[in-house]
């Protein structure tokens, strides 16, 4: 998980499906890295929306899932399409717009979206 998270941060830039193609295609360990990463925070995403972990707590200790998110967002309505599943990422999704009204009301208005140009500027 941790080379798939390395690979993620540094590699992973698209901003359509045909990008993921070119930088993860099916098959490839890099998709396979692709999967691994936004699974593992789908799978968070639920049990913090779900009420299992408790969402403030879980804000507190970090933002890693922000960063995934922002780095697929740009994919996810295709995806959805692609695999006529309109709930792929759902949990993500909405752990991440939490979180963004979370930062903003703690952080300030402007957190997110330097938070937001940050990530399209790493690994470039």
């Amino acid at each position: 998980m941790r080379q798939a998270r390395d690979w993620f941060a540094g590699k992973f830039h698209v901003n359509s499906m045909e990008d993921m193609q070119k930088v993860a295609p099916p098959g490839s360990p890099e998709n396979a890295y692709v999967r691994m990463v936004t699974s593992y925070w789908e799978m968070v995403g639920s049990f913090v929306n779900s009420g299992v972990l408790n969402q403030e707590l879980f804000f507190e200790s970090g933002g890693e899932f922000l960063f995934v998110w922002e780095r697929i967002k740009p994919i996810v309505p295709a995806f959805r399409e692609m695999m006529k599943n309109p709930q792929a990422y759902h949990n993500l999704e909405k752990l991440a717009n939490n979180y963004i009204k979370y930062m903003e009301g703690t952080r300030g208005p402007e957190s997110y979206e330097a938070f937001a140009a940050m990530v399209r500027g790493v690994g470039r």
